[in-house]
């Protein structure tokens, strides 16, 4: 369990799911904070997420898994992540969670929260009350407004997800700060791709995960280690009559069997809807357009700029 010990700690408490410029804006202050008092920065966030207890039906799909959030607020500088399991904590009461969550465990000095932030039995604890506790406790509370874009739109998860589900790829990395990527085993697929000359190999994706919109994208595919350019084809594959919806992708200039190996596709742009074709012949003259324009794409952004 992690816990602060010696120093004092600034914490932000908060789902954090993408980790996204607005997130990354408190991240910012937080480690500032951290360093004024000669301590460390921890972010709180939770998994699940809350929605799936509370209102299953209202539970977003997820831009980042617990590793990847706690990759992307290493690199902002967070010195402590840590998972507050809902299922544990929900109960406990408003001053009991301050206590002995960030009082004991974090010897907290400063703790940020947003605006609608509630905690503890029946949501019943607010911003309000937990800067009443933390007075007492020994700790100062600053309620961290949503930040905006230079559209002047806030940017948040919601927004970011909404993108996605439009398969504006461009965009969510620009509201992101890096490209939305999704992490999968491969695994056993029915083999049609390569009986057309684009073997591809099948991505298994939790169903918690968001993925962008049924379609086309050039991609970089992380395979052992290695980046290569790619095109992934999201959907249910109409021309084959199939109604299962899958992530496949074709990774370019490279040959091997990578069945059970961890692959991260990083999304690029979306080179077009999926369709439906009346013949194979139509479709493999498609798909390498799609190899062609990918190509394209991907050489004029091999780096890590959105």
């Amino acid at each position: 369990m992690w816990e602060v010990q010696g120093v004092r700690s600034a914490v932000a408490i908060g789902v954090f799911d993408g980790v996204h410029l607005g997130h990354q804006h408190v991240l910012k202050t937080l480690t500032k904070r951290a360093a004024e008092i000669d301590g460390v920065a921890v972010a709180l966030t939770f998994d699940p997420h809350p929605l799936e207890f509370v209102d299953p039906a209202r539970a977003p799909k997820l831009l980042t898994s617990i590793d990847e959030r706690a990759e992307v607020m290493e690199s902002c500088g967070v010195g402590i992540m840590g998972v507050l399991p809902f299922v544990q904590i929900r109960d406990l009461e408003p001053r009991l969670f301050a206590a002995e969550i960030l009082s004991y465990r974090l010897n907290a000095a400063w703790v940020a929260v947003g605006d609608n932030f509630r905690f503890g039995h029946n949501r019943s604890g607010d911003p309000e009350l937990l800067a009443r506790v933390g007075s007492e406790l020994g700790f100062e509370v600053d309620v961290v407004s949503m930040v905006g874009d230079d559209e002047h739109d806030v940017v948040s998860s919601t927004r970011i997800r909404a993108e996605l589900g439009h398969g504006r790829v461009s965009e969510a990395a620009r509201l992101l700060g890096r490209r939305f990527s999704l992490t999968g085993p491969v695994v056993h697929g029915d083999a049609r791709g390569r009986s057309i000359g684009f073997p591809t190999a099948n991505l298994h994706i939790p169903e918690r995960m968001a993925v962008p919109a049924d379609g086309v994208y050039a991609v970089f595919a992380e395979v052992a280690g290695e980046r290569f350019p790619a095109v992934v084809n999201i959907g249910v594959r109409p021309t084959f009559g199939v109604n299962m919806r899958a992530v496949e992708v074709h990774v370019l200039d490279f040959s091997g069997d990578i069945y059970g190996e961890e692959v991260e596709i990083e999304f690029v742009e979306r080179i077009r809807g999926e369709q439906r074709f009346d013949s194979l012949e139509a479709l493999t003259e498609q798909i390498a357009r799609d190899v062609g324009t990918a190509r394209s794409l991907l050489s004029e952004r091999n780096g890590k700029d959105a």
